[in-house]
């Protein structure tokens, strides 16, 4: 957000640059420099004593009033040949040509010709008359224009910046409701005044989240209430089993009762997995609290199910402690050891590391690994690379969906990857707390 104002104020910076100059040229080409304005206006003093004393003078005495003027002003007066004033201006200008008053001021210095007709003296017609050292300060000119031009830009960069500040608000408050609203607060709302600038907005996606809000609580509603309905039978169909079972004395029956109950087993979990992915769906359900890391990581190895895949925990020794749910962030650790061993050769690795970041989990196996076009696909609910495995194998394909919802709940990222041990990595890197708080 303070980037696109950053850049907006950039933007403004360089179009009042630019207005400037477009200005100041098409000024001077309609008007006349601006400088030679200033420096016409310093020079005053000494224009007005040449133009009302001597040239008020008569023919003859000219000269002489020149000479007095001379010997008592700071400013040089010459008189050069015609040719010569022209080479010394550089450039044609016909105000010299009318015999007007031309200033040069960066010599600070004007020109003029003595006279266009001869009258003043034989041969005045071909001289000009160069006044130097005029008090012109073209510093100060400058500091003018320039000050001029900021007042400008002051004027017109304040109400820009107060309009702007009002959009900032705005804006930051949408974003934080977005922030909130993203992480799993459905209730988070914009809520502006009427009056605020970006009001229409605000209120269409109050409105939007309004909507989301109902569609999701609805589905969640639906999920829980269907899940729960649904033990009932199944209770029901186990105690049915387990009384025939107990009555049957044919072992072909046995046999069909125990598939049904594996059947029943398999219906069981998938309820269960069924509601913990509704309760992943919100931030409540996150109730974090001082954890140490290493010892969290060794007891998921611990609780494991029997495997012929042993598990070797790498894990770096100083990793200390996290602010983080215990039971989420072992059930995602879980679930992955878990995927691993269905998965593995021969060899499942545990590690972990910390550095400036954050924490870094991952879980290495040998196994056949996963396609690359693959790696975002297999954190889809009921997602299954190989859909012709079975229950035995295959599971549910729920696993790692909720791993990876239970650990965005934490602020972190869950990733598939290449695993040096030639099958998958599965990485949870999960930030610190406070770069979690600013994500």
């Amino acid at each position: 957000m303070n980037r696109i104002f950053f850049r907006f104020f950039v933007l403004v910076m360089l179009s009042i640059t630019a207005a400037t100059f477009v200005i100041y040229f098409a000024f001077a080409r309609l008007f006349g420099d601006p400088l030679d304005d200033i420096a016409r206006r310093q020079a005053a003093a000494q224009i007005f004593l040449l133009e009302q004393y001597v040239d008020q003078a008569p023919a003859d005495e000219w000269l002489t009033r020149l000479n007095n003027v001379r010997e008592v002003s700071e400013v040089r007066y010459d008189l050069l040949p015609l040719q010569q004033a022209r080479a010394q201006l550089g450039k044609s200008h016909p105000e010299l040509e009318r015999g007007a008053i031309v200033i040069d001021v960066h010599a600070r210095a004007f020109y003029r010709r003595v006279d266009l007709r001869g009258e003043r003296y034989i041969g005045s017609d071909e001289d000009v008359l160069v006044a130097r050292n005029l008090p012109v300060d073209v510093g100060q000119a400058l500091k003018m224009e320039a000050l001029r031009y900021v007042i400008v830009a002051i004027a017109l960069l304040i109400p820009i910046a107060l309009w702007s500040r009002a959009h900032w608000q705005s804006l930051q408050s949408l974003s934080r409701m977005a922030d909130q609203f993203g992480s799993g607060k459905l209730s988070a709302r914009a809520r502006m005044r009427p009056s605020a600038t970006v009001y229409p907005l605000a209120e269409r996606i109050d409105h939007m989240a309004d909507r989301i809000e109902t569609l999701l609580e609805a589905q969640r509603s639906l999920l829980h209430s269907v899940s729960h309905e649904l033990r009932t039978p199944i209770a029901r169909l186990e105690f049915g089993l387990e009384l025939l079972d107990a009555r049957a004395n044919d072992p072909d029956l046995h046999r069909r009762i125990a598939a049904m109950e594996g059947d029943l087993r398999e219906l069981n979990s998938l309820v269960n997995e069924l509601l913990d992915m509704s309760k992943l769906d919100s931030a409540r359900t996150l109730q974090p609290t001082g954890v140490d890391l290493a010892a969290l990581l060794h007891d998921c190895c611990a609780t494991l199910p029997p495997s012929p895949h042993a598990v070797d925990c790498e894990l770096q020794g100083d990793l200390g402690q996290i602010e983080a749910d215990p039971r989420l962030l072992a059930r995602a650790v879980g679930n992955l050891l878990r995927n691993a061993q269905k998965y593995a050769a021969g060899h499942v690795v545990l590690s972990a590391r910390r550095g400036p970041g954050g924490v870094e989990i991952a879980v290495d196996d040998d196994g056949p690994g996963i396609p690359e076009d693959e790696r975002e696909r297999i954190f889809d609910p009921f997602y299954r690379l190989d859909r012709s495995r079975d229950r035995a194998t295959g599971g549910f394909g729920l696993g790692l969906s909720i791993a990876r919802k239970a650990v965005a709940l934490h602020g972190g990222s869950l990733q598939a990857e290449a695993s040096p041990l030639g099958g998958a990595r599965l990485v949870v890197r999960l930030p610190e707390p406070g770069l979690a708080a600013n994500k």
